[in-house]
């Protein structure tokens, strides 16, 4: 299966050397375009990020070059704020990349030992930067700014002395780092969300899936090892599940949940729902999409089917309308869920960021289970150049399941550019169908 990416002369995934090369492409031009003004929206003017090999800060991932695949030692990585832009200097023991080496265990004093010696030179730069604000990333709201370990904060005040006090928490900066994209990053998303839609389709087709043999447990196996072969690893395991007529939804702390998952064989008449992310290019998606597996005789999915499907689309309209730059996540969640209701649809919204990472940093657009907003995550503004999950469910009666209520969950990634906002590879509209045997 050949996967055309949006240049057509280039396919994803990329080989692995490949993508090596855009990755530090990718960062060198964040360094230079993205961070001067994060830094700036942030009044931060020096960013120390530190991490050990084995403990490292989430952040720190993100500002390796492409062949480190974790810190080496302990790696310290110093970025200044200038009229020049941003300075990227790397106090470590190997050379980091595009940082400027700033350090060599050869260079320390008789009477200090290497470790002192790396400690003294972080103070020696910031003592000659003199900066104002000093970020570190400590955060009680975001886990993936709250990289710096209780060892490291020790003794960096300890190294620092009474420069320790201008140190406050790079929070904004962190999260502004980690969830703003480059146009060439929303682009490499496209293409990945293509994939993820093309091998969807492919698992539900009879190459993947036999009704009354395959179960929930067999399709999400399918769905892993298909990307696998294709040069692409999940961040979490595939998730299957089915609902079918006589088999109601279950409560699970206020929600109404599908009752079928894992084990279960499917079985003609059922909805079948999935759930995927992959990692490439140090970018990750999140898509679920729905099938219908035909019953005998039927050529299209019940009325009541196609209609549930409507009706998430159409909340999907009415949270992206919501969506707009300066908007917290608790308002986006609060404007979407008034307008549903107007409607009369019956929904839950809890999208959310993705970017570098599945679960990404920026405003939470709810939570299944917390539908009346998130404390600290919500309450963070929603920027511009920023991707999210689309994430929601609908319940719908079906006439043709006797009344039984139904979950349409629809999760589709999509990018806030701008005055718009683009669906990555479009979004799913009619349900796939899947032939019944």
């Amino acid at each position: 299966m050949t996967l055309v990416a949006p240049d057509p002369t280039r396919t994803v995934p990329l080989p692995l050397r490949e993508q090596a090369d855009v990755r530090d492409r990718w960062l060198t031009q964040r360094l230079l375009d993205v961070l001067p003004g994060l830094m700036d929206r942030a009044g931060i003017d020096l960013w120390l990020i530190i991490g050990r090999e084995g403990n490292e800060d989430p952040v720190l991932a993100t500002l390796l070059p492409a062949t480190w695949l974790s810190a080496r030692r302990r790696t310290m990585l110093v970025l200044h704020r200038s009229d020049d832009g941003v300075t990227a200097v790397a106090v470590s023991r190997y050379p980091v990349g595009q940082f400027l080496p700033a350090w060599s265990p050869e260079d320390a004093h008789c009477d200090l030992s290497t470790e002192e010696s790396q400690w003294a030179e972080v103070r020696r730069i910031v003592e000659q930067a003199d900066p104002r604000r000093i970020g570190i990333d400590v955060s009680g709201t975001f886990a993936l700014a709250d990289g710096l370990s209780h060892t490291e904060h020790g003794r960096l005040v300890e190294a620092l002395g009474p420069y320790a006090d201008r140190m406050v928490p790079a929070e904004e900066l962190a999260v502004g780092w980690l969830e703003t994209r480059l146009p060439e990053e929303i682009r490499a998303l496209h293409a990945l969300n293509r994939l993820v839609h093309q091998v969807v389709a492919e698992a539900y087709s009879p190459a993947a899936l036999t009704p009354g043999t395959t179960t929930a447990l067999d399709l999400a196996w399918w769905l892993r090892q298909r990307f696998h072969d294709l040069g692409v690893e999940p961040w979490f395991h595939p998730v299957v599940s089915l609902q079918r007529a006589g088999v109601p939804l279950v409560e699970e702390r206020g929600a109404l949940l599908p009752a079928m998952l894992y084990g279960s064989v499917i079985e003609p008449g059922d909805l079948v729902h999935c759930d995927v992310g992959i990692t490439s290019l140090g970018l990750r998606t999140d898509t679920q999409r729905n099938g219908y597996v035909l019953a005998p005789g039927e050529t299209e999915a019940p009325a009541g089917l196609r209609a549930a499907m409507r009706a998430g689309n159409r909340m999907q309209d009415l949270t992206v309308a919501a969506l707009t730059v300066g908007r917290t996540g608790n308002e986006v969640l609060a404007t979407a869920r008034a307008a549903a209701a107007a409607e009369g649809i019956d929904a839950d919204v809890y999208s959310h960021p993705v970017g570098f990472h599945g679960h990404g940093a920026g405003p939470a657009i709810g939570l299944w289970d917390e539908q009346h907003g998130v404390p600290g995550a919500g309450d963070y503004p929603v920027h511009t150049d920023t991707v999210y999950a689309l994430e929601l469910a609908v319940r719908r009666p079906v006439p043709e399941w006797g009344g039984q209520c139904v979950r349409m969950a629809l999760e589709q990634g999509i990018a806030r550019t701008g005055d718009a906002v683009e669906y990555l590879d479009g979004r799913q509209t009619q349900l796939i169908l899947i032939p019944g045997g």
